[in-house]
């Protein structure tokens, strides 16, 4: 357990985060692998995401964001470095392998355990040559509701790596599928749950896996609001009631999953902020206090970070608990 971030700028105190944190977002991307050639985020947009960021600081006290590009997804660790300076918002860049899709090929030839000293190589000195370390381990991937082979190796790396240099994991679970059996992969290779969480649980609608998730102990990544091609803002809302109403809004964390250039202000996409824009206002108009808001947007994050766990449910959530026959 450390109080010490690791951004990209360097290590950063936990307690020096003042406002809020975006806890699943990418900065520099390129997922064209996938033949989807707009899911890019080149240096062509870099003035773009800069100016949004520093809007965000500047209007709602955006203070960090967990940049879950890693390996075989176009990570530049240098141009976030340069968005953070630019904007005056914190960046924790991070390492792993997403899902199986993206794995090169010679993951096929490699063991849990020497893959998982290539990531602790990473967090201990930095990626390629750059001298910038991560502070997270994700986005780990996996698609269905089982990990491939492959995926299970990636995966248990990253747990074994995790409890090697003390960084959480956060996963990626295709449409919010197999995240149980992610966990149980996990913390079958000594990772305690409270260091990880599950990736777009709001794509699954299915809040008795959200419970069983959180009641593990697990971080329940509610983060792709705003992406309503995919799932309603509606549907999420819903779900995230659900979830505080069971006791566990201490285990939810929230962001927007700015994935592809499209999605930037600049292009008319919803942008990074979002989730204060629009989704935060109808929480509030839910019956949500600024308390547990505060908790969603900002403690949850940095305990996942740092390891600070607090037992799951219980007081926290029943100041912020939405009055009966609230619309969802």
């Amino acid at each position: 357990m450390n109080d010490l971030l690791q951004t990209v700028t360097g290590p950063q105190p936990a307690s020096a985060v003042r406002g809020p944190v975006l806890a699943h977002e990418h900065l520099a991307l390129d997922l064209t692998r996938g033949a989807d050639s707009a899911a890019t985020l080149t240096p062509g947009h870099r003035a773009a995401i800069t100016e949004e960021l520093a809007s965000l600081r500047g209007e709602f006290g955006l203070s960090l964001l967990i940049e879950l590009t890693c390996r075989g997804m176009g990570r530049d660790v240098a141009a976030m470095a340069r968005i953070a300076a630019d904007s005056g918002v914190a960046v924790v860049a991070a390492t792993g392998w997403y899902y199986e899709p993206f794995h090169p090929a010679e993951l096929s030839r490699t063991s849990a355990e020497r893959l998982a000293r290539t990531l602790v190589g990473e967090i201990e000195r930095g990626c390629g040559g750059s001298g910038i370390r991560p502070g997270v381990i994700g986005e780990v991937g996996s698609h269905g509701d089982r990990p491939s082979e492959p995926e299970a190796r990636t995966l248990t790396a990253a747990a074994l790596a995790a409890t090697h240099t003390g960084l959480s994991v956060a996963t990626h679970a295709q449409f919010g599928r197999g995240g149980l059996a992610q966990l149980e992969l996990l913390t079958a290779a000594g990772l305690p749950p409270h260091r990880v969480s599950i990736g777009h649980q709001d794509l699954l609608d299915d809040p008795a896996v959200h419970r069983e998730l959180a009641a593990a102990g697990a971080y329940i990544a509610f983060d792709t609001v705003g992406k309503e091609s995919y799932q309603s803002d509606r549907v999420r809302l819903r779900l995230l009631l659900a979830l505080v109403e069971s006791g566990y809004a201490d285990r939810v964390l929230l962001s927007c999953d700015v994935s592809r250039h499209g999605y930037l202000v600049s292009e008319g996409g919803m942008g990074y902020g979002h989730l204060f824009r629009s989704f935060l206002p109808r929480l509030r108009a839910a019956g949500m206090d600024e308390e547990l808001i505060d908790g969603l947007t900002r403690r949850n994050p940095l305990r996942f970070l740092t390891g600070r766990d607090t037992a799951a449910g219980g007081a926290s959530a029943a100041a912020g608990r939405p009055p009966e026959g609230d619309p969802a």
